[in-house]
């Protein structure tokens, strides 16, 4: 299993991760507002669908000392940066599903997780990409979240997140088509 994802179709990837369980635990990581915050962003999320919410992100203070923000990314850094979305599945500990709008169209995130053994199965879908331009930023930026969220459950340092970032963005560059 590689970490990397994979384009499942025109305008989604895929990325699949096995994580420490339990997998309550691991849900709770996806939906509380302050343990989310340390791996991918802030914002309050009701558990029903059709409930709306609003993610902020701080990624300027996710790992270690990460001085290294690319251009394109600095103005972020002072306020953070949000986002919004609708709820389209909850099922705890099973399946999370919400739309993802930052321009134009919404795109889709899906998480699923599975039980296996001791170490749960999470399966992240982000569909409805416009272009290979996004394809290529949201790949890096989920794959680089994913390090972190696997470092907070393992309990190890996590990645400097704009030095990874960055490394996988190129990295995406010239894996995707």
């Amino acid at each position: 299993m590689s970490d990397f994802g994979l384009v499942t179709e025109a305008g989604a990837v895929r990325f699949d991760r096995l994580l420490p369980g339990p997998v309550e635990r691991v849900w709770s990581f996806l939906t509380d507002s302050d343990k989310r915050g340390r791996w991918l962003a802030f914002g309050a999320m009701e558990g029903r669908v059709g409930a709306t919410f609003r993610l902020e992100f701080h990624n300027c203070k996710l790992g270690p000392g990460d001085t290294d923000i690319p251009a394109k990314y600095r103005d972020n850094c002072q306020d953070g940066v949000a986002t919004h979305g609708v709820i389209q599945a909850w099922e705890p500990f099973r399946l999370l599903s919400f739309t993802w709008a930052e321009e134009g169209t919404p795109s889709l995130v899906t998480i699923e997780l599975s039980e296996e053994g001791d170490k749960v199965r999470l399966v992240l879908t982000h569909r409805r990409l416009d272009n290979r331009d996004m394809m290529i930023s949201v790949s890096g930026g989920w794959h680089t979240h994913l390090d972190v969220l696997a470092a907070e459950l393992s309990g190890t340092p996590a990645p400097g997140f704009w030095t990874r970032h960055t490394a996988l963005e190129a990295e995406y560059e010239g894996r995707l088509p």
